[in-house]
């Protein structure tokens, strides 16, 4: 039996990466990126993908020809999205940086944060510090987008442990809310054959009115939800949580 730590332990990120990152969610980005009115950009934008994991976004951009930069803390992730590159034939930059304290300022016009990977920070003080990293890396008239799983879509879905299977492998995942629906916590056991590796997740949840605020002090305008996307109202019916802000000039 092993057990890994949370999301700034490596060993997590290759432990679960089959389960977090599976064929379907490249194909995913690569159909978003096809389809999304959200996700579409000038061509040749200067695109900052922060916390690109394994390259699932960064790869399909870097292939329709943007100026691609990953960014992330894991050498493992970023070692495969090295790789996806190479096998794909494309050029994209890619940085070991914690998002807290990237800093490239101007260089970008497009900013993207993907699949909830923000409000990991303990400290909720650091979180408001990666939306002024995002806001500092834009070119003026530059835009962030950013992919949650926002509060009132969890509100729905917090249920009893989920199961997945993939092949002989199985994920059993308990999600519990924490501090008044501040905070989710999920605990994962995965059993491969005989061995059985535990991990731990807790993130910040927060809803449109809160990220709204978040966003606007870090020094964001023109902020818009949507609920998916195709560009949905952020409402009840609603499938993700999705901001798009600007840069101001």
């Amino acid at each position: 039996m092993t057990r890994t730590g949370g999301f700034q332990d490596d060993d997590f990120w290759t432990e679960f990466h089959d389960f977090l990152f599976s064929e379907q969610r490249y194909s995913q980005a690569v159909e978003l990126l096809d389809t999304s009115p959200l996700l579409s950009f000038r061509p040749g934008a200067r695109v900052l993908d922060l916390g690109c994991g394994p390259g699932v976004f960064t790869v399909p951009l870097a292939r329709r020809g943007f100026d691609v930069t990953g960014v992330d803390r894991s050498p493992a992730m970023l070692e495969r999205a090295r790789k996806r590159s190479a096998d794909a034939g494309v050029t994209a930059r890619y940085v070991q940086a914690d998002m807290r304290e990237y800093g490239q300022p101007g260089a970008f016009d497009v900013v993207l944060n993907m699949f909830t990977s923000f409000g990991y920070f303990e400290d909720p003080a650091d979180n408001a510090r990666v939306l002024r990293t995002m806001h500092s890396c834009l070119a003026p008239g530059g835009t962030l987008v950013l992919d949650l799983a926002g509060k009132e879509l969890l509100a729905r879905k917090v249920v009893p442990p989920k199961v997945v299977q993939r092949g002989d492998d199985l994920l059993v995942q308990t999600d519990t809310v924490l501090d008044d629906w501040a905070r989710l916590r999920s605990d994962w056991v995965l059993v491969r054959g005989d061995r059985v590796t535990r991990a731990s997740l807790v993130w910040f949840m927060y809803s449109a009115v809160e990220l709204r605020q978040m966003a606007e002090e870090a020094g964001f305008a023109g902020v818009e939800f949507s609920g998916g996307f195709d560009g949905r109202p952020y409402d009840q019916d609603a499938e993700r949580l999705i901001l798009r802000a600007v840069r101001e000039e």
